[in-house]
């Protein structure tokens, strides 16, 4: 339906978007009905000419081990005269340049993915990489799912798409569109191979109205708009705004009746604005009298908007961020095209309010856009070489977006400074699609602004930061000026996919929920209630306090990343886009240690549990440690958890699965086969994904991974791990416990042993005792040296104890050697004595694995060693000490008396006395 309306808009829109010219996945058919005969792979180069193909190589991962299964590398191939080039089946049409088996392309979880760099890094077989890698697709079905690794290597922050073979009748396709601007997305649409990709707006029903088509300027006496309008969206009206003073120029009623026809086109027959000048068309619920010409910029939210900015003409930052927050306005250009523009929706974007959505194309009123294929690259990054970039990594006790700093109150009446932070726990650049922001006010307990953060992505450190046009350094998302209010209100981040939180929830919104602040000034607790009750029930509001800090003070996350969880924030100086700068915990709790740990995938026996057992002095109150678990399969921290309370009466504390536990581990948390168990002190910060630990922060650490870049990134004393060895215990229920009290840090402090949380560890016994006779060697030349140094002996009781190991794979530990004798001539070693052991079960292992060496006769024994504990070996020193005294007393005894006999005394000289006949006379 028409509606007549009026307008003079003399614009001209720079729309060209350039880039250099790059190849990209445009499109993948790995699904076909029946048979998969008409697989194919589509490659597009943006330049949309003859492009070479010269070290590309195309890789395809099997997401069941993460491996690839097929290589092609690319050299000596182009592209078509039109930039494609097809990659499938040997049957489909048209033909492909590089024909393929039929049911080569896997169904999925799987990815394909573009690398630019030399073919020989990878192979078949190969786990995957993000090395050289310049675009990639990761999918599965809706049957399979598991694709969660892939992505998160190739993808960080996206999630796998789904090929639903039930969107289509027939066969379907995954083909990439832009979304907005430059950023691209996928959609499942019909298989177009070696041509232009459909890039038709999404199937799903429409919620709300939005704009398709504009006409701007040109000298005409018209504008035209059209949009779609959604069922039942009730009284609609078309607001035209005038960018110079934020105020109404034009507002009309839009009669949508009850015509099936929702499609709606409007002309304006009335001059509104110079060509050079900015502005803005809105479709608000209501009527016409709700926004009368002249009036002022309603804070009410647009169902949609675009904002245009003329030559040197920028919009004010109210009505951006009002009308289309956290998107740019529409360019226009200087110069005058005769007829005007016309503008389509082109991305297939699903949010709206984004004039980054709009093309230049022809004017196609009642029918389906004509939208051009843009020759921009999609947002992708070449990772030249050398290690991988490190995959996604998952945060803990949460799995999406936190609030991470706030700064609600700042100082002066302009309050220009204050902001959001959000962060994301995997510390990388991810998507925010779907993401809302909610700002409530306690008065009426609703929201006064809710903002989507739909199209943006946080930065290469995990953050976004929203706040107002002057903040320093400059949101990603900016508000007008005295947006947040003071309080006692809220502030709530959702994950909410379909449009507005709001929109389908009655009263404050829970569903998609993922973090909130409630916050207050002084004496107005009582005010935010409600609130608290729905958003972070059982806690009392925050209060972000100007009297703690000279100048301004924010809200920071401290000392946790759970949500809704008020007592993690302090009151901190603002650091928007840097670490929190967090008060210091109390003083670090002294002789805290690891003293046990346990995994549940050690073993397959029923009763095997995950924990980390501490050990300490009694009642020792651990606020200020931290316990971190590290993953050498994900590279990163699965668990960071805060310690509470104190060591027990009998010294010890137990966090993890197991009965009586004085902490469990966070839902979804537990202690990996392969990682590290960290203790530190310190922020949360220190400890968590990403961050290099200090030995200032590291109070304990035991390493059970052979992971090299682990084990590089935890500065243990000497860098060796410590791994279970099931062997160990007749039960079958393994633990890795400590049996050295004292030196924290160092692998040779534990060993393998059956579980006992709450209880001293099982280590190694001279009741459980063996007779070994051994001859190891030639050994590595760093064990060779001198066997009288402290250092040589301890290695060479280490290289003893790996020897055994390896035969027995029983958990042989220093710890069995301590009554053992030890004898070294060159890179040889001769051990003989006795070998403790933790049981019988072991003590037999034990002795199958050291049966006598044939190769005795190499050893010799120049210098004899026992492999002592400290208190023996200073036993020893004293010893020696006292026995040189007796020695040199003995020395001087002789000496005198045959200097005596060679020198007789002079009896007529010497002087009689008392004291010297009382002697003679004895």
């Amino acid at each position: 339906m028409a509606v007549p309306l009026a307008c003079v808009v003399c614009l001209c829109l720079l729309v060209v978007v350039t880039c250099e010219p790059c190849l990209i996945i445009s499109e993948i058919n790995a699904d076909n009905p029946r048979l998969d005969t008409t697989e194919f792979v589509e490659l597009y180069h943006t330049s949309g000419q003859r492009a070479t193909l010269d070290g590309y190589t195309l890789v395809f991962y099997n997401g069941n081990g993460n491996v690839a299964y097929k290589v092609l590398d690319l050299k000596g191939h182009s592209t078509d005269d039109r930039g494609f080039f097809l990659v499938g089946s040997v049957d489909m049409m048209p033909k492909p340049a590089i024909p393929l088996p039929p049911n080569t392309v896997q169904n999925g979880p799987d990815a394909i993915v573009l690398y630019h760099t030399s073919a020989a890094r990878y192979s078949e077989k190969m786990n995957v990489t993000s090395v050289g890698m310049v675009d990639a697709i990761v999918y599965m079905t809706r049957r399979t799912g598991g694709a969660e690794i892939l992505a998160e290597i190739l993808t960080p922050g996206e999630q796998a798409f789904v090929e639903d073979e039930t969107a289509l009748e027939g066969d379907e396709s995954i083909e990439r569109c832009l979304l907005s601007e430059d950023r691209w997305g996928f959609q499942v649409s019909s298989p177009s191979p070696g041509q232009r990709n459909n890039c038709t707006p999404p199937a799903a029903p429409v919620t709300s109205p939005v704009i398709t088509e504009l006409r701007l300027g040109g000298g005409q006496v018209e504008g035209f708009v059209e949009f779609s309008d959604a069922p039942a969206a009730g009284p609609l009206v078309l607001v035209v705004l005038d960018g110079r003073t934020d105020t109404v120029s034009v507002s009309m009623d839009v009669n949508v009746e009850a015509s099936r026809n929702l499609l709606v086109s409007m002309t304006i027959e009335k001059k509104y604005m110079k060509g050079d000048e900015s502005g803005a068309v809105a479709i608000y619920s209501g009527r016409a009298s709700d926004f009368p010409v002249g009036s002022s910029l309603s804070q009410i939210q647009p169902l949609d908007a675009f904002v245009f900015a003329g030559p040197g003409k920028k919009p004010s930052a109210n009505l951006t961020e009002t009308l289309i927050p956290g998107r740019q306005p529409y360019q226009l250009s200087n110069s005058l095209r005769e007829g005007g523009f016309y503008l389509s929706r082109c991305g297939v974007a699903s949010w709206s309010r984004d004039p980054g959505a709009f093309w230049e194309a022809p004017q196609t009123p009642g029918l389906p856009n004509q939208c051009p294929w843009p020759k921009i690259c999609p947002y992708s990054f070449v990772n030249p070489g050398g290690t991988d970039s490190p995959p996604h990594l998952p945060p803990w006790g949460n799995s999406d977006f936190l609030i991470n700093e706030v700064n609600t109150d700042t100082p002066g009446t302009a309050e220009d400074g204050e902001y959001i932070e959000l962060w994301h726990p995997s510390g990388r650049r991810v998507s925010l699609q779907g993401i809302w922001i909610l700002l409530f006010s306690a008065h009426n307990n609703k929201p006064y602004r809710e903002i989507s953060l739909s199209g943006h992505f946080t930065t290469s450190k995990g953050y976004f930061l929203l706040g107002s046009d002057r903040l320093v350094p400059a949101p990603s998302l900016r508000l007008p000026p005295n947006t947040i209010q003071n309080g006692p209100d809220a502030m709530a981040l959702y994950r909410s996919p379909f449009g507005p939180p709001s929109a389908t929830q009655r009263g404050i919104p829970t569903k998609g929920l993922l973090d909130a602040v409630v916050y207050r000034q002084r004496g107005s607790d009582k005010e935010a209630q409600e609130l608290s009750k729905a958003l972070t029930p059982g806690q009392l509001p925050l209060l972000e306090d100007p009297e703690v800090l000279p100048g301004d003070e924010s809200l920071s996350r401290c000392r946790g990343l759970y949500p809704f969880d008020l007592s993690a924030f302090s009151v901190a100086p603002p650091t928007p886009l840097r670490d929190n700068s967090c008060p210091r915990p109390s003083p670090a709790p002294e002789g805290v240690v690891i003293n046990e740990v346990a995994s549940e995938s050690w073993t397959h026996h029923s009763n095997q549990r995950a924990f980390v057992e501490l050990h300490g002095p009694p009642l020792t109150e651990l606020r200020g440690l931290l316990l971190s678990v590290f993953d050498q399969e994900r590279s990163g921290t699965v668990m960071a958890l805060p310690l509470t309370g104190s060591i027990n009466t009998d010294g010890f504390y137990v966090i993890g699965n197991v009965s009586g536990a004085d902490q469990t581990f966070p839902e979804g948390s537990t202690v990996p086969e392969r990682g590290a168990v960290v203790l530190c002190y310190d922020l949360f910060s220190i400890c968590r994904a990403g961050t290099a630990l200090t030995n200032s922060s590291l109070r304990d650490v035991l390493v059970f991974s052979d992971n090299r870049k682990l084990l590089s990134s935890l500065p243990t004393n000497r860098g060796s791990p410590v791994l279970p060895a099931h062997r160990s215990v007749e039960d079958g229920i393994v633990s890795l416990g400590r049996c050295s009290c004292c030196e924290v840090r160092s692998p040779y402090s534990w060993t393998t042993s059956s579980q006992t949380p709450f209880y001293p560890n099982l280590c190694p016994s001279p009741a459980f005792s063996s007779h070994i006779n051994l001859c190891i060697g030639p050994l590595s030349t760093e064990h060779s040296g001198d066997c009288s140094s402290g250092l040589i002996q301890v290695m060479w009781v280490t290289a003893a104890a790996d020897y055994l190991e390896r035969r027995c794979h029983c958990g042989i530990s220093p710890f069995h050697l301590e009554e053992t004798n030890f004898s070294c001539a060159s890179d040889w070693l001769r051990v003989w004595g006795n070998i403790q052991a933790l049981s019988n079960h072991q003590k037999a292992l034990i002795i199958e694995a050291s049966h006598t060496d044939p190769s005795q006769d190499m050893c010799s024994s120049p210098t004899t060693d026992r492999y002592k504990s400290s208190a023996s070996t200073l036993g020893l020193q004293i010893g020696l000490i006292i026995s040189l005294l007796l020695l040199l007393g003995l020395g001087a005894a002789l000496f005198t008396y045959f200097y005596r006999r060679r020198r007789p005394l002079d009896y007529y000289t010497m002087e009689l006395n008392e004291h010297a006949e009382g002697l003679s006379d004895l």
